[in-house]
């Protein structure tokens, strides 16, 4: 296992397209406003999936993705998806009203690990949602904690209405430092 601590997300990026271009996997990657993902787009020769926030995750009616970022990543043969994340919109709905929901106690667990190791393995259950990739298939997953990218998990995919059908086969990348480890 690689520790990125100390690694840009270029640097982490390449790792990923290593560990993919092993198996010829395909690649999902997190992108808040899509400048992780058009870097992905441009370092990784291979499918590369982009998921970003659904519309309204911070303001209402609004999208954090880049409009510029998006025809890039497509430009490049990539593909972009914004939809639901799993872990958060319906969480935030209950947590907002003083209850406490199953997927937060999951989130949390795999927070653990670190924060990129839950978006990793979201951003792969979002990516099976939309039918980008196949369920039961091995595909590299990237994921951040804040700003660019720090985690790589070879995941098995599942929807996220069968997440527990999802396998973490691998953790390629991850930070090691609980500095580098906040929980949020």
């Amino acid at each position: 296992m690689h520790a990125t601590d100390d690694r840009s997300t270029d640097e982490v990026l390449a790792i990923a397209a290593d560990r993919a271009a092993e198996d010829d996997y395909p690649v999902v990657v997190a992108s808040t406003t899509g400048a992780t993902g058009e870097a992905a787009a441009e370092q990784i020769d291979r499918q590369v999936t982009v998921v970003g926030h659904a519309a309204g995750f911070d303001d209402p009616n609004t999208q954090e993705f880049d409009a510029d970022a998006r025809a890039a990543i497509e430009a490049a043969g990539g593909t972009v998806l914004t939809g639901t994340m799993p872990f958060h919109t319906v969480n935030r709905a209950i947590d907002g009203r003083g209850g406490a929901s199953p997927s937060t106690v999951a989130a949390d667990t795999l927070r653990l690990f670190g924060q990129g190791t839950k978006v990793a393995l979201e951003v792969v259950t979002i990516a099976a949602d939309a039918g980008a990739i196949g369920v039961g298939q091995p595909v590299v997953g990237v994921g951040g904690t804040g700003e660019g990218c720090d985690t790589v998990l070879v995941v098995e995919a599942a929807t996220s209405a069968d997440l527990f059908e999802a396998r973490v086969r691998e953790v390629v990348a991850k930070p090691t430092d609980p500095a580098n480890m906040p929980f949020y």
